[in-house]
């Protein structure tokens, strides 16, 4: 790329975009400027008189000013509580102390190697897809580990590497959601879940399981896609690999595993199965303590399994890293595994402060009852119109999928539009997870085709390793394609299962009474 061209202004949607999501402030203050429009908006609200009548008690809800007596009370001295009981922070707070250990032992990174390095190379796209989605379980260790990682596979396999790259990307960013397990993620989006869902039913409790076997599915479905995206229109593009630059600092990462890694995985493996023994005992042992022996319907009587998987994958992570980092030579001692619990603390500064804000900006909302108002106000337009259900959610894929392009935050976009759009559709008889689920399509399908997105410039710096010179432009065109077939087969996907009624997770169903 020449002086002349960086310097020309871009021109187009792509441009707009990138210069609209420039404008915004950091999330941070985002929350901080909503919450000083509330203040006004609640203020010239309770003035005006507005409200609704519950549907569920028929009382009247009134909005109320941020400025009156009890909400200034509330906000100065409940501001500790207000931030410590944010759903969401004891979730993610407690599966990453475990995750911590898986990270830092280094068995994130084994895994992902093990996936795709004894791939043939004729299936070395779905290995490569299937690793980037796992290897969201990782959180930014699928970015700098496997991405850069599959160039070099796809290289030494006589194959163009920014192929590898760009699979790699699709995998890991696109299928943000999309997993086999319950991770991070989902600890992360229904706490805030919870928190929306009570604005309407206060004993609303989440159930991070409640969107196992949509996230699976989506694997199962993204997966081809990225497959076919990959080999039949991307690599095709590309041309034929006839060799060039090599990137440097990741021969370390590309190698194959060691004797003690393969060890290493083995005895992760065993202990992965010792946990699950471990919660299977809990479930159907003496006592049983993860049954409510009391409850009146079979879902309330697992109730208490669904909420004890905060800790159990928290235990899983942090035994499964401790069996692999001892094997390695990584742990050797519980000092260092409370070094790694740490430093996985540590990262989380920024998402501290960002917590603050949201849990405040979210507390106000309810307080006001504007969120309240405007959920049963709009529930009662969208009644009227007589949509069904698969419409309305294929609307919030839509929603979350545009939204996307200029917030690249998952969990900030959810915190804000969760306390309208939970108790909105709970009202039209749709479940809090169902929304969720939507919400999580339409927001990893756009990840990859905004260059807001907090790793895009890292990926473009990983595709000029290989290629000198290339270009935003040039790795934007690239992923366009995945982002519309993802995104077209996830609203089909979206309104088949509304359509069809099928469960969303263990005790998860589309429907809410």
């Amino acid at each position: 790329m020449t002086e002349t061209e960086t310097a020309a202004p871009r021109r187009g949607f792509l441009a707009w975009v990138e210069r609209a999501g420039n404008a915004l402030p950091d999330p941070v203050f985002l929350f901080f400027a909503l919450t000083a429009i509330l203040a006004v908006l609640s203020e010239i609200a309770a003035r005006a008189g507005l409200s609704s009548r519950h549907p569920a008690n028929g009382e009247a809800v009134a909005a109320v000013s941020v400025f009156s007596a009890a909400n200034l009370q509330r906000l100065l001295v409940d501001m500790p509580t207000t931030f410590t009981h944010f759903h969401p922070l004891g979730y993610v707070l407690v599966v990453m102390l475990g995750a911590g250990v898986a990270e830092r032992s280094g068995l994130f990174g084994a895994a992902m190697r093990a996936a795709v390095r004894r791939a043939p190379s004729a299936l070395l796209t779905p290995a490569v897809a299937a690793a980037g989605m796992m290897g969201n379980l990782a959180a930014d260790a699928a970015y700098v580990v496997l991405i850069p990682l599959a160039g070099l596979i796809y290289a030494a396999a006589g194959r163009h590497p920014l192929a590898g790259i760009v699979a790699a990307f699709a995998g890991v960013s696109g299928g943000f959601s999309a997993n086999l397990l319950v991770g991070q993620l989902d600890a992360l989006l229904f706490g805030i879940t919870e928190t929306a869902a009570e604005l309407l039913n206060p004993a609303w409790d989440a159930n991070i399981a409640g969107n196992w076997w949509f996230i699976a599915a989506m694997f199962a479905l993204f997966l081809p896609v990225i497959w076919i995206v990959t080999d039949r229109v991307v690599e095709p593009r590309l041309g034929a690999w006839t060799g060039g630059a090599t990137p440097d600092g990741h021969e370390g990462q590309s190698g194959p595993l060691t004797r003690e890694e393969r060890r290493g995985l083995w005895r992760a493996g065993a202990a992965a199965l010792a946990v699950t023994a471990l919660w299977v005992l809990l479930l159907v042992g003496p006592g049983t303590p993860l049954v409510d022996e009391d409850a009146a319907v079979a879902q309330g009587r697992l109730s208490p399994l669904y909420r004890s998987l905060v800790a159990g994958f928290f235990l899983l992570f942090l035994v499964c890293g401790w069996a692999y980092g001892a094997a390695v030579g990584a742990i050797r001692g519980h000092r260092d595994v409370v070094k790694m619990m740490a430093s996985s603390m540590s990262l989380l500064g920024y998402y501290l402060v960002l917590a603050f804000a949201a849990a405040h900006f979210i507390a106000l909302f309810n307080w006001t009852n504007l969120g309240l108002i405007l959920a049963i106000e709009g529930a009662e337009a969208l009644r009227s119109t007589g949509a069904p259900a698969p419409v309305l959610l294929a609307g919030i894929v839509l929603l979350s999928a545009t939204v996307n392009l200029l917030i690249g935050s998952a969990s900030a976009k959810w915190a804000l539009l969760a306390p309208i759009l939970v108790p909105m559709l709970m009202l039209l008889n749709v479940s809090p997870e169902m929304t969720t689920a939507a919400y999580r399509m339409g927001d990893s399908t756009t990840n990859i085709a905004t260059p807001l997105m907090v790793y895009f410039p890292l990926i473009l710096s990983f595709c000029q390793r290989w290629q000198p010179g290339y270009g935003l432009g040039s790795l934007l065109a690239n992923m366009l394609p995945y982002s519309l077939w993802l995104l077209i087969v996830g609203l089909a996907m979206t309104v088949a299962w509304v359509a069809l009624g099928i469960p969303l997770g263990p005790g998860a169903g589309i429907a809410y009474p």
